[in-house]
């Protein structure tokens, strides 16, 4: 296996409210390999975003503060990296996708204008006849019709499938090494998001980047991702390539998350939500997070009072839990799956 793009350890982060200090991440650990996706998946809240926001140095500091960890990007660490240096890579070598186009573009700058710009930021040497030469490349890339004239059109102009298009354009923009992707196709129809999702494989093939996928729709993950980390309260709950994660979790939020997912190979007329609410990260629970909306803890003592470690389950760390009762998980997962079958049969 190839040396990873980019290996985070023991990501730690907090933020000071009015309210007390929210724990928005807890020792955050995963690896990123050349031309992979990995998805990064769970409910709002749970840390997704905040932890990839404090890599590229995005996160406000303060009320945000790093309290522990590395992110190390070819064997430096981009958490104590120089400002100066960190923005050479940020928008080069490692480049963001962002949620919401309309409020990540300038309203007043045309779309071809700010492609160019993230160009010759990282290229001082180049032109602006050759900016909008590689500009409208990148644009008919990604599937921008009539590019050569949509340069000089207004992000107003443009649709929200659109738009979203020529972020992704401005991301690939200079050929990065790792994309990260966050929620890139949540606020488009679902015709539209099946064209993103194609846009980004042609990027990926494109530049041969890595993508860090940040998401809550696991259709998207089972489409797109490789490997699959699952976040809950702040914490890195399991992690595993994408065909273990949906056909054999070892977490009890894994299968909450699989039995809340509408399918199109059975015959399914209601979902089953995971019970309760996600816990407040100002006064999280003790022990294992998840304890008090898990059917498997049953309030056993050890999930009340020990955070379970991410363990391995399973030959050569490629499939990790945090669960104290992983080896009971697919029992678990087999019996809420048959209570499933027989209140829809009933």
């Amino acid at each position: 296996m190839p040396d990873p793009v980019l290996s985070v350890r023991d990501l730690t982060v907090e933020f000071k409210t009015e309210d007390g200090i929210v724990h928005a991440v807890t020792g955050v650990s995963y690896d990123v390999f050349p031309g992979e996706t990995l998805g990064v998946v769970g409910e709002s809240g749970s840390g997704k975003s905040v932890s990839v926001m404090t890599m590229l140095g995005l996160t406000p500091m303060p009320p945000g503060r790093l309290l522990s960890g590395e992110a190390l990007y070819k064997g430096r660490d981009l958490l104590r990296m120089p400002k100066k240096e960190l923005r050479d890579i940020r928008g080069g070598q490692m480049a963001m996708i962002f949620q919401d186009p309309m409020t990540s573009l300038n309203p007043v700058l045309t779309i071809g204008e700010q492609i160019a710009e993230a160009i010759q930021v990282h290229n001082p040497g180049t032109n602006d006849e050759d900016a909008r030469k590689r500009v409208v490349e990148l644009l008919e890339l990604v599937g921008v019709p009539s590019a050569s004239s949509r340069f000089d059109q207004y992000p107003h102009e443009f649709s929200g499938g659109m738009r979203q298009r020529a972020m992704i354009a401005m991301a690939i923009a200079n050929d990065p090494q790792v994309l990260i992707a966050d929620e890139p196709t949540t606020a488009l129809d679902v015709t539209i998001q099946a064209q993103i999702i194609e846009v980004m494989r042609a990027a990926q093939q494109e530049t041969h980047a890595a993508i860090i996928l940040i998401t809550h729709d696991l259709g998207l993950i089972a489409e797109l991702a490789d490997r699959v980390v699952v976040m809950y309260a702040g914490r890195v709950v399991e992690l595993g390539d994408v065909h273990t994660i949906f056909n054999s979790p070892r977490h009890p939020y894994t299968v909450g998350l699989m039995n809340s997912l509408a399918r199109l190979d059975a015959d399914q007329e209601w979902l089953r939500p995971i019970p309760g609410q996600p816990p407040s990260l100002i006064t999280p629970p003790p022990g294992c997070a998840f304890h008090p909306r898990c059917e498997l803890s049953q309030g056993r003592a050890l999930c009340r009072t020990d955070v379970p470690p991410l363990r391995d389950f399973g030959e050569g760390g490629l499939h990790r839990s945090a669960c104290h009762f992983a080896e009971e998980v697919a029992a678990y997962q087999a019996a809420t799956t048959a209570a499933v079958g027989a209140a829809h049969a009933s």
